[in-house]
């Protein structure tokens, strides 16, 4: 019997942060060698963070990066650690440095480089040619980076070369449900190649992205038996048995493997047993996302104060909710900007919110405003009826007002605006889109209730009110205005979107599904018509599993489609 106390280090560094970075993970480093552990596991590109995008491109970051991993290896020493980092030798690698005993030992360069979604990888890395083994004692262990596992290649080769265990570092960006994805891949991939998978992720807000962490450990079998928080950095430590395979190892020829000194085991030091806890459910999975996003982009771009628009209804009030949970209430500023269309319904549900969660709420009408505009503009605007431009001249004085404040006391503007609405152009250039993170533009408005429902039971009673969640949804520009006015019902909307904007379906596929062509027709219509108003939104969280903008990438001049 061999066994080997591993330690996966699942940290939260920023993009371009090297020293701060590489601080953090030395010491991550001695509190897992503390604790008795004899290897420990970093995310993919953890000196670096992920991704650096065009950071790559300059020569003295990577100087900088290489001088970083170089030093920290000098400092570990008495645990060997797997660190991801940029290699320029010969190219530019995503790689991982396996430091040992203060020396960088050996350098695992990443073999399958994504290009997909969110992914740019081959615009800037050099795909690496050999797997990597790492004989450490009795003990031999693969190391991949990230899409490495995704392909079967790799893992074969390692585990035919004698590979006991595969450590896989990752910087895998979260969306909604990825991590019953990553679980029945990891379990497949140790089933078919009778190997242990340990899978250390990143976790994170990194501008549209967030990484969720939720490493794990999937022994031979495909059964998960460790795994490391949801949305938070941590520290995972398991103490890991093998048996002798009893089988000739092949293909060794394809494999480097580099020979480390033996280590002294650890005799101290006990490691607690945690029960493994189910995943989160959607809802809760989604808002845990949402409050590290926002807490993280706040924090890392060096705002310390946010302010956001309060109209009464459901959109801002989730974002306000999530703001509160994420920064405190003394960091959130509720701005209500009324005309002559806002109802007085809409008038108590901004106070009361604001007044559940804790908020400064400022009051700015706009109704001298809108007449100072309407003046302006008389002469070039007569004989023409008012129409959607008036409306529109609303919600610009409102950004207006909001980037006012942000210059003035330097607060964050956060935008309120949902999937649903970005998607068909329901919202307003330089008005409602006005600021600088866009926290729901991945949620599709009937998802926005579903987690405002689980934000108001995350409070000692609930914040937001309840008519809230039962009045229609309106923007209040002009008498009796609705939402559906314009618009299909959400339900029906959201369906359609989801199957045309995600799924990539055409009309007569998405009709063929039981929708009225004519309504679908009209969707995609808006959608189309409306990509050089997304082009010019603030970024938003990704939620799901193709977001609006970096993750979906159309031209806005466009001939094809529907016309």
């Amino acid at each position: 019997m061999r066994t080997l106390r591993l330690a996966m280090a699942q940290i939260n560094p920023t993009v371009g942060a090297l020293s701060r970075n590489a601080a953090k993970i030395y010491a991550y480093a001695m509190g897992a060698q503390a604790k008795g552990a004899e290897v420990v596991l970093f995310p993919e590109l953890a000196i670096t963070g992920y991704p650096p995008e065009d950071l790559l491109l300059k020569p003295g970051f990577v100087r900088d990066n290489v001088k970083a991993v170089n030093e920290l290896a000098r400092r570990i020493r008495g645990i060997t650690a797997v660190v991801g980092f940029v290699d320029g030798n010969g190219g530019i690698f995503n790689a991982a440095a396996i430091i040992h005993d203060g020396r960088i030992a050996g350098i695992s360069r990443k073999m399958h480089l994504p290009n997909y979604g969110v992914f740019d990888e081959k615009r800037y890395f050099t795909h690496g040619t050999r797997p990597l083994n790492v004989r450490l004692g009795h003990i031999t262990f693969g190391v991949e980076i990230c899409e490495d596992i995704w392909r079967s290649s790799p893992i074969k080769a390692q585990s035919e070369a004698g590979a006991d265990l595969i450590v896989n570092i990752n910087a895998s960006p979260y969306h909604a449900g990825k991590t019953y994805i990553r679980e029945e891949l990891l379990a497949r991939r140790a089933r078919e190649n009778n190997v242990t998978i340990a899978y250390d992720n990143m976790v994170g807000g990194q501008d549209e992205l967030v990484f969720d962490g939720q490493g794990m450990v999937v022994d031979r079998s495909g059964k998960v038996v460790a795994r490391a928080k949801a949305f938070e950095e941590d520290l995972l430590i398991v103490d890991l048995e093998f048996n002798d395979k009893g089988r000739a190892a092949r293909k060794i020829n394809v494999v480097e493997t580099i020979t480390l000194e033996a280590l002294k085991r650890a005799k101290d030091g006990v490691i607690a047993r945690r029960r493994l806890k189910p995943l989160p459910e959607h809802s809760q999975e989604v808002l845990q996302a949402l409050l590290l996003g926002v807490r993280d982009y706040v924090s890392k771009n060096g705002f310390k104060q946010v302010c956001i628009g309060l109209s009464g209804g459901i959109d801002s009030a989730l974002v306000a909710a999530i703001a509160v949970k994420a920064l405190g209430a003394k960091n959130v500023i509720g701005v209500f900007m009324p005309s002559m269309y806002t109802s007085p319904e809409s008038r108590v549900d901004a106070f009361l919110l604001a007044k559940n969660l804790g908020i400064n709420l400022i009051e700015l009408p706009i109704n001298g405003l809108c007449d100072s505009y309407s003046a302006s503009l008389k002469e070039v605007f007569v004989d023409r009826p008012p129409n959607i431009a008036e409306e529109n001249i609303q919600a610009r004085i409102r950004g207006n007002l909001l980037m006012a404040l942000s210059n003035k006391f330097g607060y964050l503007v956060l935008t309120t605006g949902n999937k649903s609405e970005m998607s068909v152009g329901y919202a307003t250039l330089y008005g409602d889109m006005a600021g600088g993170f866009a926290v729901i533009k991945d949620l599709p408005k009937t998802l926005v209730y579903d987690v405002a429902t689980r934000i108001n039971e995350s409070f000692a009673s609930p914040v937001i009110p309840e008519r809230v969640f039962t009045k229609p949804p309106t923007a209040e520009l002009k008498p009796g205005q609705t939402d559906q006015d314009s618009l299909p019902p959400y339900d029906l909307l959201d369906n359609i979107l989801k199957a045309y904007v995600e799924d990539d379906l055409d009309v007569e596929e998405i009709a063929a599904l039981g929708f009225k062509r004519k309504v679908v027709m009209k969707v995609v219509r808006l959608v189309d018509a409306s990509e050089y108003k997304r082009r010019q939104a603030p970024p938003g969280i990704k939620i799901t599993p193709r977001a609006l903008g970096k993750d979906r990438r159309m031209p806005i001049t466009n001939g094809y489609g529907v016309k």
